[in-house]
């Protein structure tokens, strides 16, 4: 049985995807870059797709994620 990402996992998504940048997401979210990309790291593993195309601390929601962001709001 598959587990349900975490629901920190997906907002840390959600505000990524959004703002297109780890550390814009961080400060919303009150939490650290890397406890971000962690998440999304996860979350990526979890659901084994690519989620961003991670270009140094900028990151660029692919085609998978931005269909999923979309449907979210």
């Amino acid at each position: 049985m598959r587990r349900l990402p975490s629901l920190t996992a997906l907002r840390a998504f959600e505000c990524a995807a959004r703002h297109a940048h780890f550390g814009r997401a961080a400060a919303e979210l009150c939490v650290t870059d890397s406890a971000v990309s962690h998440q999304a790291r996860q979350l990526e593993e979890q659901l084994g797709v690519v989620l961003f195309r991670r270009q140094g601390r900028q990151v660029r929601p692919n085609t998978c994620c931005a269909a999923c962001n979309r449907r979210s709001s």
